[in-house]
This record gives C-alpha cells, structure tokens and sequence, in this order.
C-alpha cells in the first residue's frame, strides 16, 4: 500500500516516547520519513520498502547486521532491535539507517499495534460536526493530559492502551506495565474489580475516582469509560502526578470521553488507500458521474451483464449522540456488506450520504428481481433481530448492463423517498402510486405558479376559526366521496361531515361537482395538510 504522506521519524518518536523505545543512532537525522510498520522475521526473506519502520524480532546483536542492510539498501527509514550493541550501532550507521532499541519488556505486538496507531492518526485528521478537530489519538490524549493536569492514557474494552500523553519520570508502576503491554499488579487490579471500578466504567458516563495505593506504588487516578451510545468503546485513565489535578478536572474528563468516542468510531470506519478508491469509483458509478469503462475492471464487474441497486436506509437515528448514530451507521453497512457478499460474491456495499447501496453485478441473465428483493428482506429482517436497528430498504429494477446502474439506484431511492408507509422492502411496482403522487407533490411544493390559493384561504379560515373543514374535505375526497366512510375515519357524525363538506366548498368556492376541482383540491389539500 503506497502513502503520499510520510510521518517524520521524529513524530514517531515523540509519540512513542522512551517507555517503547529509545533512538540509537540515525545518520540521516530524524526529520526522515516513516511510510508504515512491518515486522521482519531473520527466519524469512526480509521485503522491506522505503520509508518502513521495521521491527525485527528473534534477532539481537551481530545477529541483526544481515536484515539491518537489507532494510538500508530498500532504503527503509529505520529499523528497530531488542539488544543493541556496539556492532549494531556502528553497522547502522554505516549502512545509513536509523536504529532504535526496543525496551526489553516490550512485547512485539503491543509496539507493533502503538507505532501503526500513531501513524494511521497522524494521518488522519477528521472534523466533527460540532467543529471540533479530532486529530490524532495521541495529540488527543496530551490534550486531555493538559486540561486535568495529570498522566493519560486511552485503552479499549481489552485494556489494550491505544494512545498516552507523554510524561516526565513520574509514571507509577500500573502506567509503566500498561504502556509495555504487560498486565498491571495483581493485587491492585482485584481491588479495582473489589471495589466496582470496572463494573462502573461498563455501566455508564460517570468519573470514577480511584485513591492512591502507596504499597503498591500506585497513585490516585480518575477514570471514566467511553461510549458510543451504551456500547463501551475504552476507557480513560487519568493518574495523578507530582501535582495535584485540575480543579475541573473531572468535568474535563466527561468531554473528553465524548470527543474520544467520535474518534474511536471513526478509526473503525477507515479504510485503505485501495479500498477508498474502489469505493469512490463505484459511488461515481451510482451516482453517473463515470462512465461504466472506468470503473469495471477496477470494481471487477462485467459491463455487459444485467446488475441491480438495492438502497436501505437506518430510520432510527440517534441525532442526539452523534458517536452512537455513526457506530450504528457503520454497523448497518457491515452487515448489509456481510449479508450481500455471502448472496454473491461479486455484490457491492458503499455508503453514500445516510444511505447504504448494494450494487449486485453480474446477474444471470434469467434471474428476476425477485432474488434481490429476498436479499434486501433478509438484511431488514437481520437488522431488526440481531442489531436491534429499524432498516427500510427499496429495491430498484434489473439493468441489463451495467451502464444502467445509476438508474436502478435511481429507481430505489424514489421509492424510499416515497414509501415511508407500506413494506420494509419495497420496489416501484409495489408502491407506484405511493412514488408518482410524492413527486407530483414535491413538484407542486416547488412551483409556486401551480398552487391554488382558494385551497391556502381554507387553511387560512381554519386557524382563525379553529376549524376542521380542510381535513374534513380531504377526507372526504380520499374515500370517495363515502360520506359514512370518511365520517367513521373522522369520528363525527355523517351530518356534521356533509355541513363541513358544504361549507368547505364555499369557503373556498369550489366547485365540488367538477372532477377537474375535486383532483386538483385533494392533491393540494395534501400537500398543504399532510
């Protein structure tokens, strides 16, 4: 995978700080750039690019010198070694790659999940839609650091540190174990379940306070766990350093735990280089924005074979937290991902605005819509019993050839933006009438010229009267003119409704007996009452 922008081994450094690994020597400084984290195995034929950050495990000392010029020669920005010696150092740097010594107790899989952390969130720089900038995780945890006053650090549900704040020689023993991927004083850690820290931090947003424990070596700490709605995501911890905290401290925490959140969902949304630009080829796709020609080969579908575009779109939202309404949205699109590859293998899930599109290619050429209308039903149905999320989907018509996947999305999204009433799954053929009166009424709603404003004065003399002759009239009109019908819907009288009727019509002075008026009423008095 090829990077545009590289991270500067100084970065890297500072980010890791001296707890992971220490610099040794670096003949070309430390502004060169670092393209991405492999690890290289002296057993295996060592295939490193330039710019990699490579970790070398099962070899120490002269041991190393082999896979250290490999990387020099592929022109890798540095290498990084459990014992270094005298030799090492002087064949790095007359190899010219940097050299850095991993910390004993380190384990390869927690540097390894660190330093591709680090990287990936310098790289990535997404804004919220508060206007708050969430950059990278371990910026953010210095951030936290500065507004509590003390040492932080950010773990998943596994008690895996992702990010911390950098700090001056004052870490207790838990920090230290933590940041080495080792597990934290036994005894300590049976109190905190003792005591309920961590059914606390599962159950809900509320800061915990932990006292110092001066025979273990452990210092007062606050913690606090994040969430996307109720699914935990991590947890912060905030252990207290030579000074005491912030005053506001906690109320810092509280914000933080929400800003981190919206950043943890949004790491497990990105995707590759690769990926990002499959899925841009096929949106311009749907969207006709490219020509068939261009993204075939590259989305690996056969452009002269039928195809079909099912929409579904999330209809119970959570505006009011944003974390848990994206975490949702990305779980919805993985498992209608999941659902439409294992109904074909050449199917296709992207994400365009609120609503996720399955593009299945390369249908048989006697295969019905019938078959996509069962896969669409069995997502919605997925949805409902396993994610416990509401999913209306609509299904647009087979294309014969894949050009006309724009207009099979087309097609879908008319009909979700008509049937908000009817099946979960629906196609044009089902709800026709539902999709032809919704944009006729939408056409009306966007012209002005087209509006009768006899039937805006009934809706007029109904606020100052408080009336009901509008509803009344429509009604009316939708059963048919069945007086006892509309009245039962209503709940009055069929006399009181045939009055309303009467004096709807010269309040506005309609000609009901016209069939030209009555059509042109009901679907004004729809569009300005419903």
């Amino acid at each position: 995978m090829e990077f545009p922008d590289l991270i500067p081994l100084r970065q890297v450094l500072l980010t890791l700080g001296e707890s992971l690994l220490e610099l040794s020597t670096a003949p070309d400084g430390v502004e060169v750039g670092v393209r991405d984290v492999v690890i290289a195995d002296p057993e295996d034929e060592p295939r490193p690019h330039a710019g990699d950050l490579v970790l070398l495990i099962g070899a120490r000392g002269r041991a190393a010198i082999p896979v250290l010029r490999t990387a020099a020669r592929s022109r890798a920005a540095a290498i990084a070694v459990k014992g270094v010696t005298g030799p090492l150092r002087d064949a790095a740097s007359d190899a010219g790659i940097a050299l850095l010594a991993v910390h004993p107790a380190v384990s390869w899989a927690q540097l390894t999940a660190v330093a591709r952390a680090a990287l990936d969130d310098a790289r990535v720089l997404s804004e919220s839609e508060s206007g708050v900038v969430l950059g990278d995780l371990f910026a953010l945890a210095q951030t936290i650091a500065t507004l509590t006053g003390g040492i932080v650090s950010i773990e998943d549900t596994a008690s895996r540190v992702l990010a911390y704040s950098r700090s001056s020689g004052e870490v207790d023993e838990l920090r230290r174990l933590s940041i080495l991927g080792q597990q934290g004083p036994e005894e300590y850690l049976a109190l905190l379940r003792k005591w309920g820290v961590f059914d606390r931090l599962r159950s809900g947003e509320e800061v915990v306070r932990i006292e110092e424990r001066p025979e273990s070596g452990i210092r007062r700490r606050l913690a606090v766990g994040i969430f996307a709605g109720a699914q935990p995501l991590g947890t912060i911890w905030v252990q207290e350093g030579e000074q005491s905290l912030h005053e506001r401290a906690e109320r810092a925490l509280l914000g933080a735990a929400r800003v981190t959140a919206l950043h943890l969902v949004r790491r497990r949304g990105e995707r590759s280089a690769h990926n990002a630009l499959r899925e841009g080829l096929l949106n311009g796709l749907l969207e006709g924005r490219l020509d068939v020609g261009s993204v075939a080969s590259e989305i690996g579908a056969d452009p002269a074979k039928p195809a079909a575009v099912a929409a579904f779109a999330l209809l119970d939202e959570d505006e009011a937290d944003r974390s848990a309404h994206e975490l949702r949205r990305l779980e919805m699109t993985s498992l209608i991902a999941v659902h439409a590859a294992a109904y074909r293998r050449s199917a296709l899930a992207t994400t365009i605005g609120p609503r996720v599109y399955v593009l299945l290619p390369d249908l048989p050429e006697q295969e019905s819509g019938a078959s996509v209308l069962g896969l669409a039903r069995e997502i919605v149905a997925a949805g409902s019993k396993h994610a416990g999320f509401t999913v209306r989907a609509a299904v647009g018509s087979p294309v014969p050839r894949l050009e006309g996947a724009a207009e099979s999305r087309q097609e879908a999204d008319r009909v979700l933006d008509a049937a908000t009433e009817g099946p979960a799954v629906a196609t044009i053929e089902e709800v026709r009438s539902a999709v032809l009166l919704a944009e006729t009424l939408a056409e009306v709603r966007a012209n002005e010229r087209i509006r009768d404003p006899r039937i805006t004065a009934l809706f007029a003399h109904d606020r100052e009267n408080g009336g009901e002759l509008a509803a009344s009239l429509l009604s009316y009109l939708d059963s048919f003119g069945d007086v006892r019908s509309a009245a039962t819907e209503l709940g009055v009288h069929p006399n009181t409704l045939r009055y309303r009727v009467r004096r709807a019509g010269t309040v506005a002075g309609l000609d009901l007996g016209d069939a030209g008026e009555r059509l042109v009423a009901q679907l004004q008095l729809r569009l300005l009452g419903r």
